[in-house]
């Protein structure tokens, strides 16, 4: 009983960091009606660039953050207003082609500057400290972190969508962008700000997942996959349903593991279409007020 109660709540913490993945793929669509096919790939970006902070610089990888989000920062809002604007609209095949591409050209990049060879940001002893629950049942320090963080970024969101300036002109410009451009709103700027917010949560989200497990160029696709499903099984635009369907991920995930460790990833996707199958539109549905 032990045993299972571990496997469920380290399948629980596992969902946290899957909700870290998704929480910024769901801004974008929720904001932009975009499908960001290259998602995965920007997170494994952000834990390169994290990499080259910390070998330039020597810093904790928790600190290369300062220099890390402003350039994921800057780099998403540039990329959305030189190349993704011109591909949003009512048609869904401009921006999957495009960021399809980008997915590719990121992957390469990645691969000639720094080889296949797979990599690990160190933490130090924070990596390997855990907190005894009960007799056989502990919880490790570090994924706690990253499940209160996803939880932190949730709140944080909400606070800005709903009682910002900033967060109602997402939302304007999300009903509406038409509209919003007439009542002054500049649709364009919005939208980079947007996905400039969207690749600063990646920017954690690949910061922390480099130093949770090793990290190639190649994996981006694999994240992506999580997130997406996170993010579906959540309700499109939710964001505390976009954390439950991490949840519900991890947990398959962990579950499938116990039973058969090749059963793992095949058992998160079963859990995946299973929600589904009950609920279509996701477990929380995005509405106008979310």
């Amino acid at each position: 009983m032990i045993e299972w109660a571990n496997t469920i709540i380290q399948g629980i913490l596992t969902g946290g960091l899957y909700a870290m993945f998704a929480t910024g793929l769901a801004i974008i669509f929720g904001v932009m009606r975009l499908v960001n096919i290259s998602h995965g790939d920007l997170i494994v970006l952000a834990a390169f660039v994290a990499m080259v902070v910390i070998e330039t610089t020597g810093v904790n990888p928790f600190v290369s953050m300062i220099a890390v989000l402003p350039v994921m920062f800057v780099f998403g809002y540039f990329l959305q207003r030189g190349i993704l604007n011109y591909t949003v609209g009512d048609d869904l095949l401009p921006p999957l082609l495009v960021t399809f591409g980008l997915s590719i050209v990121i992957q390469n990049v990645l691969l000639e500057v720094f080889t296949a060879d797979s990599q690990r940001l160190k933490a130090g002893a924070l990596e390997i400290q855990s907190l005894q629950l009960t007799e056989g049942l502990s919880i490790g320090v570090f994924p706690l972190i990253i499940f209160v963080t996803a939880v932190v970024m949730i709140i944080g969101l909400q606070q800005l969508f709903n009682y910002t300036r900033l967060g109602r002109a997402f939302r304007a410009t999300s009903d509406d962008a038409v509209t919003a451009q007439l009542m002054g709103i500049n649709h364009k700027h919005i939208f980079g700000l947007a996905m400039g917010l969207a690749l600063v949560l990646v920017g954690i989200a690949g910061v922390l997942m480099a130093i949770r497990t090793n990290f190639d160029p190649s994996i981006g696709p694999s994240r992506l996959l999580y997130a997406f499903e996170a993010v579906i099984m959540g309700g499109l635009g939710s964001l505390w349903g976009t954390l439950l369907g991490g949840i519900i991920l991890g947990v398959a995930q962990n579950i499938g593991a116990k039973i058969d460790p090749g059963w793992q990833i095949l058992a998160g996707h079963v859990a995946f279409l299973i929600v589904l199958v009950f609920r279509p539109n996701g477990l929380f549905p995005r509405t106008r007020d979310d």
